[in-house]
């Protein structure tokens, strides 16, 4: 994004704040310049129909639509709450395992005491009141130690619960919320993997990214709702088509990202195309009246990882292959190597 642009969106930003008279702190200027930026469907949906239907932006509902529409703040909170559901749970058990000490100590001194009283002359009503005490004692231990088991099984089940929810969190967390695949933070945490494995196996790794061509008229001519659904569309397609091992991601805006471990470019290239076609034969159809509005296609760049590569460089040339597929007619694939052989062709 250019400098200009970029300034350009943090005064629409700005001024639409100020318009709606929202407070220009840094949490909501995140909100609104992603509004402004138009990159976010989600946001610009959301914040576009309020904006429309003239509602408020209170604080409240400002902190409601940040939790909702960025997956980082949801993941903070939950943190916080389960984080605060470990505390007093630990304190909980603190303080049983505390009481329990002391109860414990009490009875052995009972115990103590008995011993020394055994040891003396005893009457028999004097030792049936001793029994007596001691059965008493140990009755009333057992129970404490039973309510003690029972509070560290219900301590026990909570953290199993808190771990869950943090593990649902996490997998949310890497979860695009519009289209349900994997996000740029899980794309970037396992295309660092992916290389690594690679590199340690000595395995062929590739890579490619896919953008919708004419994106931006779907938006302009029918609606973001109708953009939402095309992403949705064309992520499905990607997710029917890629293999376990394999991650599809959405990358940014309508990119998106394919890793593919174990696999030679001639390979992706051919899983490429098997979905730029799956893309095509779908027709984009409106519910309310059945009509077709259009067919949707993709164009694709494919690398694969050599011997100096990094993450950045891998991406970078599956990147020039999607422009040059863009720059030759769109709804095609395109290679690194057809795109070498065109530089040296030249």
């Amino acid at each position: 994004m250019s400098e200009d642009r970029t300034q350009n969106i943090a005064s629409n930003a700005l001024a639409l704040m100020a318009e709606r008279g929202v407070a220009p702190s840094p949490d909501n200027f995140r909100l609104f310049y992603n509004y402004c930026a138009g990159e976010a469907p989600a946001v610009t949906r959301i914040v576009g129909d309020m904006i429309v239907a003239k509602k408020d932006f209170t604080p409240k509902v400002l902190d409601d639509l940040r939790e909702r529409l960025f997956t980082e703040t949801r993941l903070e909170r939950a943190v916080d709450r389960a984080g605060a559901e470990l505390a007093n749970t630990v304190k909980s058990v603190s303080e049983g395992l505390e009481t329990a000490g002391r109860e414990a100590t009490a009875y052995g001194k009972t115990l103590t005491d008995a011993h020394g009283e055994l040891g003396s002359n005893q009457s028999p009503e004097e030792l049936r009141k001793l029994v007596g005490s001691l059965k008493a004692a140990t009755q009333e231990m057992e129970a404490r130690s039973k309510s003690l088991e029972a509070d560290l099984q219900r301590s026990s089940q909570q953290v199993a619960e808190l771990k869950t929810k943090l593990d649902d969190v996490r997998k949310e967390s890497l979860t695009d919320p519009l289209t349900g695949i994997a996000n740029r933070k899980a794309f970037d945490a396992e295309i660092e993997r992916a290389i690594e494995t690679a590199r340690e196996k000595n395995e062929p790794l590739s890579l490619f990214m896919c953008d919708i061509d004419r994106f931006k008229i779907f938006n302009d001519t029918f609606g973001h709702q109708t953009g939402d659904h095309v992403l949705r569309l064309v992520s499905q397609c990607l997710s029917d088509n890629v293999k376990g091992r394999d991650t599809a991601a959405r990358y940014g805006g309508e990119e998106f990202v394919v890793v593919l471990p174990q696999t030679a470019l001639a390979d992706s290239v051919v899983l490429a195309n098997q979905i730029r076609k799956a893309v095509e034969s779908r027709k984009l159809v409106k519910k309310n009246s059945g009509d077709v509005l259009g067919t949707i296609t993709i164009s694709i760049g494919a690398a694969q990882l050599n011997a100096k590569d990094d993450a950045a460089g891998i991406v970078q040339r599956a990147d020039a292959c999607l422009y040059a597929a863009k720059h030759a007619g769109r709804n095609r694939v395109v290679s690194e190597t057809e795109l070498s052989a065109e530089v040296d062709a030249a």
